[in-house]
């Protein structure tokens, strides 16, 4: 090879060729091949120093400056290395716009590469902390929103280094944004909705709820409606629009039940076993496990009997609990009530004839 050399004349040094010496070409060369093991030593350092840094550490943060490290790729550092080598040679306008485009199209994309390494690791992140698959769907979507987002300011910032008028595009793309969030108003709303139930978790899947005079179990929180089994066991579909709209009943944040009831004896009791009455009632509740008495009173008196109201506390949110006792409460005040002499009433009529 130094033979070679040895051998090329001055003249043949300089002989030109597209407005450059074989000289120039050269030197041109050495340099992209010296940038090209710069870049290959600075990639290689970085990641060595990151790697050794994420053993020392706890956290997961440096993982992902290694990953955007190692986004990088080969022809990101030929066009790098190649823009760097120009000055070393007189190059054509036209070709130097054309490398300084491809460069820039280039640094974009890996900015972009990166950004999306940094959404998938917050998003990642924010959902591993949620336990309920509802929600993790939802941040799911907000990453697929969040990605669209940044690849359409990349595509933006590519077109306006480009030298293309993006301000025409733009008023463009807000005017169909506008006709297309009217043409889609009714999913759109239902979409804005599902994630409303989804942070703020009105109900979760397993709830047991009411909307209007609707009841059932939430069965699947979907992106444009809820299904819930139905008491009766059919399936009921609401928009969820319509549930984010409306007044919900959830009965699984039931931590204890209140429950009032009435009843009435006849008019015709004598007033020492009325007296007795509330007492009677008031043992039955205080002697039944699993309840907590409130209050039981003589409180009216109605067309055909005398009113009682009886309110206690059910600590449970079991509604077939809250029904054997309500049931085991009826049976015992009937016992006592027959045994003491107490009649309970019901619609009667009495004509007085002169």
């Amino acid at each position: 090879m130094l033979n070679l050399f040895e051998k090329l004349s001055k003249e043949e040094w300089n002989v030109i060729f597209l407005g450059n010496s074989v000289l120039d070409y050269l030197v041109a060369l050495g340099a992209l091949i010296l940038f090209l093991l710069v870049f290959k030593i600075f990639q290689l350092v970085i990641l060595n120093r990151l790697k050794k840094l994420a053993k020392t550490t706890k956290t997961d943060a440096d993982d992902i400056l290694i990953e955007a490290v190692q986004s990088l790729k080969p022809p990101f550092y030929y066009f790098l290395s190649i823009y760097f080598v120009l000055p070393f040679l007189e190059v054509k306008e036209s070709v130097l716009g054309i490398i300084k485009n491809i460069l820039i199209v280039l640094i974009v994309y890996q900015i972009i590469r990166a950004v999306l390494v940094l959404v998938d690791y917050i998003f990642k992140k924010i959902s591993d902390k949620k336990e309920d698959a509802g929600t993790k769907l939802a941040f799911s979507y907000l990453s697929v929103f969040a990605k669209i987002v940044v690849w359409s300011f990349g595509l933006l910032l590519v077109l306006s280094n480009l030298g293309i008028d993006i301000t025409s595009l733009v008023a463009g793309l807000g005017i169909g944004g506008i006709a297309f969030a009217f043409a889609m108003k009714n999913i759109l709303e239902d979409l804005f909705s599902s994630f409303a139930i989804f942070f703020d978790k009105p109900f979760l899947p397993g709830d047991f709820i009411q909307v209007g005079d609707q009841r059932g179990v939430v069965k699947k929180i979907g992106i444009k409606t809820t299904r819930i089994q139905a008491s009766q066991g059919e399936e009921i579909v609401f928009s969820n629009q319509e549930l984010t709209s409306s007044q919900i009943h959830n009965f699984k944040k039931l931590r204890e039940r209140r429950i009032n009831f009435s009843f009435g004896i006849v008019y015709e009791t004598p007033l020492e076993k009325v007296e007795k009455v509330s007492e009677i009632v008031k043992n039955i509740i205080v002697e039944t496990e699993g309840i907590r008495f409130d209050r039981v009173h003589f409180n009216s008196f109605d067309d055909s009997a005398l009113g009682f109201e009886v309110v206690y506390f059910v600590e449970s949110d079991d509604y077939n609990k809250y029904m054997d006792i309500q049931q085991k409460i009826n049976l015992q005040i009937l016992e006592i009530f027959q045994k003491e002499g107490i009649e309970m009433a019901y619609p009667t009529r009495v004509v007085y004839q002169k």
